[in-house]
């Protein structure tokens, strides 16, 4: 595995440009009422920067942390930014009224507590004094993703205050200054007055009372002792030659030295404790051929300093010379008894014309200046050890093009969109500054998304376009054309903003982590070591043909091959026309061979192929430099990395918490991101190049340049391969580092999917391989150490050839469905890696987009892979049911919960089935799959399927679940001929069992399930089970259904069992009696224990009841009756439905339900008496009753069954019931007259007078109990009148009322009386006197009779 790539002197510039629209700065102004200064000064723009001390710490809370400014007029920005965290309110401007900020004229410093920025103007001095981050934050522990920047409160500072702000005094009007805070906290401004000479302004400590005061540093107060070496020249005479140009302040000692850098070329050192001039050098002495220099006065003439352990203070002199300027850097020694002197270290020199500004650091000189055409240049340079005094090349981006290449198949509209909202080419700011001229300013731009800035500004243009136009109608052609001159000229705005906002100020180098930022007026860029390969394809034209060797390679010679063959890619490159370069990009996108396409681009630059085969002569091994190249641009790796991305183990939690923020601020993102951008471009360029080359050397054949066949062989079957190949793999990693994300819920939106990546899953894997591979935690904040080892991981890990698959699982997780689909588009044709794992990811896209059949189609091509790939196996490693015996298997279940999840049963169906047949040996998964199917089937209404499926699952207790599941379904949806008719082979008795236990435990009015498992046995000619079942529905109902519906259901119920039983042969028409109530078996019941748990005593041998037909029958006529009465007295249907036969029978009587009251009475054997007791009663009360008792009587009355007997008159409900009562005794005699006698006890019981027929009939069947009842009423008139009757009777007068058939006669067989009760009427009459005419009367009537039966027995003893 290859690890750090090879890194080159130079650097390249980074824009970084973020996301947010605009940097909200806010205004802070301070007004001293000082009015401006005649004359109007006006200074140049500046910028410069404060890296705090501890920003090369890991462990610190001011880690990659710095604040930038930039002064322009009355203004100072101040931007705090960081690249661990995002800082929140870090941006301020603070606007000085009236007043113009010098140059050099802003110094921070950082105390323990505090951050103190200085500021210095033309009119005025200021501090600020903000609170350490350190301070703010407590521990050092942060752990959020934002802090607050150390501007936050500035706003609640009084900057007016005396405290914080003081006026310049006298007519002083400085030209430029320097500042800085001295140990004992006074703030000091060395301020140059333009007289010459400087002036020192200091505020008292903060906090402590004491006035402004000021201290003038003139050369009149030169210690004398110095006067023997001044030149005469400049002794003692005030010119202003000795104004100084530039200022620098550092405290050494006990002591604060002032350097300033005059307009005469001297340098003179100040002591600020003896305000005096301790040193003075003139720096023509260090420059050769000065002649005619001395007498310019030296305007641009700069100067920097440098501290370190090491080396002590350096001092870096600029003398702005025309056409020569020169860097003298020079040691600062101290010669003893406050002498110094100064030590030439090195003079280097520049041919560049403008400089801007220039940072010195212990060893080096960074420079910036802007060429004729006012674009940046920076360089630097060692001033230690260079010989050649060769300075490093800084390659600054170009600014956006001026012309879009649009092709005939674009649309102008999307190709400026694309150039323009780029990551690479402007700024946010430059568009809204456009969109605002564009719209003529007509409102303010807010803070909009970079989503809604893209729409706003089509918006603009189109409708600018729209208004321009006059004819209603013209050809497409046109259209096009105007719409490329309305979005040219928008593009012309934005690109004359952006190089405006580009415009170079200053340049910092972070002493700490030896961070180099250009500062510009728009925004910071980041400089980046650049890599040995994109520094070859990146150098400028002389760099390039004057190097000697290049760091790709140990052996010299293979290196000279490599520069030359660079140097042939060069003039490949610039002859290859935007048209030409256009027509490659294309073949790409479309996935076509990028050999063909270099061959065509070969054709068409036959104009300088012999300018190449000049230089290709030169080259001695080509093949030996193609594969330098090819390897050192291949990214492929086998190291994993981030490993399983865990921090190493050894870290501690502060450093595991700092790692997790490390290079995580959106700061970073977006310079790592557009780092890894630049490096995919320029490499996809350098690839194009290289392949168009290796075409070339084919053409050649050979002879020329290649030593022998076997070169030509190896060159086509294995660079030029690996060259395409690496060709398209950088162009995928291009248009993914460029590709926008759609909007993803986070605290920083990432730009492009690469930032996304980074941001989620990338930056961790990469600082935890960092960390792992140096435990020094120091130098993983060396920018250019790290940084770049950063950015090559990062391409590492996006690079589509290793292993690693973890860049589309973050698009995939973050649901940017169209640039992964666009990913494993772009990857197809040529990636051998991760096959399977990208279906699978494709698969995902088009289940996302509603696609499903393809996905389905996906994920089947990538089942074949997953036992290769290590995604798919960490996919289907994951799940925690009891796992699939095979990973393939696994990966269908996986699958298949991916589709169900997304609701598509029909392709759960098609892929279980599919899956089954890679089952064949594993009984679970089989089951599994087949109860999938089954359920879907059955979701999906296809109950024959359903059905079918059931019948294949080789596990019983599945089948068993399925089959529960088919029952209860189809009976919710009613689709029980469907549940009937299956045949249920093997499976019957389960059907049943489930059908009974689910008929047993549900409500029986919300539930048919009786009703079903009765259709399924007779659809079975099982009729006695189709009894029993609906007998066992008709108990229930008439236990739990206490209503009238219920009791006619029950009715119903028992029908049908008898119509059951009527259809088998009588000899098997019996069922078994179902069980009562709660001891039916509970499936799955405990068998020992009861529902408590507790054990349950032993069994009890239930006997078992045989009901017969008749038993039925029985049963039936009860519960009609009970359906009756509900019937006729609704309240009474909550009591009849488990009313016994003799209960039912006295609630039939008292609702007057007589008839049914017999019936149930003939059926079950009962004793008639209670219902003619209950109709004697009702008589009764019609009797006595009123109009209302009459009224209500006829309801009963109707619901019996009246002999009609022809009625002339109308009878009133008295007479019916009388009558009805009479027919009853006909219809039911008793063997002894037993109803007529409990009718007759009843009448007499409540002092009823008998009626005749009632008399005359009961006469007829037993006189002597009605002598009986007679007495025991007292009616003894009637007694003795009915004793009277009957012996008449017996003696033949009417004997047939009394039933008597031969009345008394010798030849008829012997009579009767029955004397007790005959005794007990004599007995009563005899003692009360008012009846003794009734007594003689009886006593005689007997004495007659007894003669006669005197005689009579004679007769017959005589005729024996």
């Amino acid at each position: 595995g290859k690890m750090a790539a090879v890194l080159e002197r130079s650097f390249i510039e980074i824009c970084g440009f973020e996301r947010e629209t605009l940097h909200r700065f806010r205004e802070v102004t301070v007004d001293l009422g000082v009015s401006a200064l005649p004359g109007g000064v006006k200074f140049p723009d500046s910028a410069g920067a404060f890296h705090y001390g501890e920003s090369g710490k890991l462990l610190s809370v001011t880690s990659n942390r710095f604040i930038h400014w930039c002064t322009s007029g009355d203004s100072v920005q101040l931007l705090e930014q960081s690249l661990d965290t995002n800082l929140l309110n870090n941006a301020v401007r603070l606007r000085l009224s009236q007043c113009s900020v010098l140059p050099g004229g802003v110094h921070i410093q950082e105390t323990l507590n505090n951050v103190v920025i200085l500021v210095s103007t033309n009119q005025s001095v200021h501090r600020l004094l903000l609170p350490h981050p350190s301070r703010m934050y407590r521990s050092d522990l942060v752990t959020e993703l934002h802090m607050q920047s150390v501007f936050t409160d500035v706003g609640k500072l009084s900057l007016q205050d005396a405290a914080h702000s003081a006026v310049i005094p006298g007519s002083l009007s400085p030209s430029t200054g320097t500042a800085w805070l001295s140990q004992s906290g006074e703030a000091h401004y060395a301020l140059a007055a333009p007289a010459g000479g400087i002036v020192v302004l200091s505020l008292p400590p903060h906090g402590t009372q004491g006035s402004v005061s000021v201290v003038e540093l003139k050369r009149s107060s030169m210690m004398r002792r110095f006067s023997g070496w001044m030149p005469t020249a400049i002794r003692g005479d005030q010119s202003p030659s000795d104004r100084a140009l530039s200022l620098a302040v550092r405290e050494l000692e006990e002591d604060c030295f002032i350097f300033a850098l005059c307009q005469d070329h001297k340098l003179r050192m100040w002591s600020f404790t003896e305000q005096a001039c301790v040193l003075e050098a003139d720096m023509l002495d260090y420059m050769p051929a000065c002649k005619g220099v001395k007498r310019n006065p030296g305007n641009g003439h700069r100067l920097r300093l440098a501290f370190s352990p090491n080396t002590g203070l350096c001092l870096c002199v600029y003398l702005a010379v025309p056409q020569r300027g020169q860097f003298t850097v020079l040691q600062l020694v101290a010669a003893g008894n406050q002498r110094y002197s100064l030590e030439h270290i090195s003079s280097l020199f520049t041919t560049q014309e403008t400089l801007v500004d220039f940072s010195l650091t212990p060893t080096d000189i960074w420079g910036v200046w802007v060429d004729e055409s006012n674009a940046a240049v920076v360089k630097y340079i060692n001033f230690e050890d260079n010989s050649a005094g060769q300075w490093n090349q800084v390659f600054v981006q170009p600014p956006p093009e001026e012309e879009v290449h649009i092709g005939a198949d674009q649309d102008p509209r999307e190709t400026y969109l694309e150039v323009l909202f780029s990551p690479l080419r402007f700024t946010a700011s430059a568009i809204v500054k456009a969109l605002q001229i564009f719209r003529r300013g007509s409102e303010r731009i807010s803070d909009l998304s970079w989503d809604s800035l893209k729409k706003e500004v089509t918006v603009a243009v189109e409708t600018e376009l729209q208004s321009s136009v006059t004819e209603f109608e013209f050809s497409q052609e046109d259209y096009r054309q105007l719409q490329v001159e309305f979005w040219s000229r928008f593009y012309a705005c934005c690109l004359q903003y952006q190089e405006s906002l580009s415009e170079p100020l200053g340049l910092t180098v972070s002493p700490n982590t030896h961070m180099a930022c250009l500062l510009k007026k728009g925004f910071v860029s980041f400089l980046l070591p650049c890599f040995a390969v994109d520094h070859l394809y990146l150098s400028y034209d002389e760099y390039l043909f004057s190097e000697e060797e290049t760091p790709l390679t140990d052996e010299p010679e293979v290196g000279r091959d490599v520069l030359q063959l660079v140097q042939c890619l060069r003039l490949v490159s610039d002859a290859v026309s935007g048209e030409m370069a256009y027509e490659m990009e294309k073949a790409l996108e479309h996935l076509q061979s990028p050999e063909r396409a270099a061959e065509l681009v070969l054709e068409n630059i036959d104009n300088v192929i012999e300018d190449i085969q000049n230089k290709l002569q030169d080259i001695r091994n080509p093949l030996a430099a193609m594969m330098v190249l090819l390897r050192e641009m291949d990214l492929e790796t086998d190291l994993e990395v981030g490993g399983d991305g865990h921090l190493t183990p050894g870290a501690s939690v502060n450093t595991r918490i700092s790692l997790s923020q490390l290079y995580g601020s959106s700061s970073a993102v977006s310079v790592v991101c557009q780092a890894v951008c630049h490096m995919t471009m320029t490499r996809a360029l350098f690839c194009r190049d290289l392949l168009i080359l290796q075409k070339l050397y084919l053409r050649f054949g050979d002879n020329v340049f290649l030593g022998g066949g076997s070169q030509l062989l190896q060159l086509q079957q294995d660079l030029i391969p690996r060259c395409s190949g690496l060709l398209s793999s950088y162009y995928l990693l291009k248009h993914i580092s460029q590709s926008l994300a759609s909007s993803v819920p986070m605290d920083i939106i990432p730009q492009t999917v690469v930032e996304l990546f980074y941001q989620t899953v990338g930056r961790k894997l990469i600082i935890s391989q960092m960390y792992s591979q140096q435990q020094q935690g120091s130098s993983l904040l060396l920018w250019t150490h790290s940084i770049s080892n950063v950015v090559n991981l990062l391409a590492q890990l996006l690079w589509p050839s290793n292993p690693g698959f973890q860049f589309p699982e973050c698009l995939m997780a973050n649901c940017q469905y169209t640039q992964l689909q666009e990913y494993v588009r772009l990857i197809g044709p040529w990636c051998q890696v991760n096959i399977g794992s990208c279906r699978f990811m494709l698969g995902q896209c088009y289940l996302a987009n509603g696609e499903g059949q393809k996905a389905l189609q996906c994920f089947q091509e990538a089942a074949t892979e997953v036992e290769k790939e290590d995604f798919l196996l960490r996919l289907t490693g994951s799940e925690d049911e009891d796992a699939a015996s095979t990973p393939r298997l696994q990966y269908y279940n996986k699958v298949l919960r991916l589709l169900e999840d997304v609701g598509l049963p029909e392709l759960v169906i098609q892929l279980a089935s599919l899956a089954i047949t890679e089952a064949a040996s594993d009984i679970n998964s089989q089951a599994a799959l087949w109860t999938r199917i089954f359920k879907h089937h059955l979701d999906l209404g296809h109950n024959a399927e359903a059905y079918e499926a059931l019948t294949q699952n080789p596990d019983c207790s599945m089948q068993l679940d399925c089959l529960r599941q088919l029952v209860v379904v189809l009976c919710e949806r009613s689709q029980l001929q469907d549940l009937v008719q299956f045949s249920y082979v093997n499976l019957h008795d389960q059907v049943v069992g489930i059908i009974e236990s689910r008929a047993r435990s549900l409500d029986l009015l919300s539930h048919n399930y009786y009703e079903l498992l009765y259709a399924f046995h007779i659809n079975r000619h099982n009729y006695r089970k189709a009894g029993t079942v609906m007998f066992e529905l008709g108990m229930r109902l008439g236990r739990e259904v206490r209503t009238r519906l219920g009791l006619q259901k029950q009715v119903n119920c028992y029908l049908a069992a008898l119509n059951c039983l009527r259809l088998i042969r009588p000899e098997y028409a019996w069922i078994v009696q179902p069980a009562a109530g709660a001891t039916y078996e509970r499936p799955g019941a405990s068998p020992k224990r009861n529902s408590d748990g507790e054990f349950s005593s032993e069994p009890v041998k239930r006997q078992v009841d045989i009901l017969e037909l008749k038993d039925l029958e029985k049963e039936y006529i009860l519960s009609r009756s009970r359906l009756t009465l509900a019937q006729h007295h609704p309240p009474s249907a909550a009591i009849a439905g488990s009313a016994s036969p003799v209960e039912m029978v006295s609630l039939l009587v008292q609702t007057g339900l007589f008839d049914s009251a017999l019936s149930v009475c003939q059926t079950f054997n009962l004793n008639l008496t209670s219902v003619f007791e209950g109709l004697t009663f009702k008589c009764i009360k019609l009797q006595f009753g009123g109009e209302e008792t009459q009224n209500e009587a006829w309801s009963w009355l109707a619901a019996n069954q009246l002999s009609s007997v022809v009625n002339t008159k109308e009878s009133s409900a008295t007479d019916e019931a009388w009558r009805l009562l009479s027919s009853y005794l006909e219809l039911h005699p008793s063997s002894n007259g037993e109803h007529h006698r409990c009718v007759i006890n009843k009448l007499l019981s409540h002092a009823v007078p008998l009626p005749d027929w009632l008399i005359s009939s009961y006469k007829g069947v037993d006189a002597a109990s009605l002598l009986r009842l007679y007495l025991n009423f007292d009616l003894l008139d009637a007694a003795a009148e009915l004793v009277l009757e009957y012996i008449d009777a017996l003696l033949g007068r009417g004997h047939q009322y009394f039933g008597i058939e031969r009345p008394l006669s010798a030849t008829s067989s012997s009579v009767w009386l029955p004397y007790t009760s005959i005794d007990q009427l004599l007995q009563t009459l005899n003692e009360t006197q008012t009846n003794s005419s009734m007594y003689n009367k009886v006593r005689d009537k007997l004495a007659d009779y007894h003669r006669l039966v005197e005689q009579t027995t004679k007769r017959r003893l005589a005729t024996r």
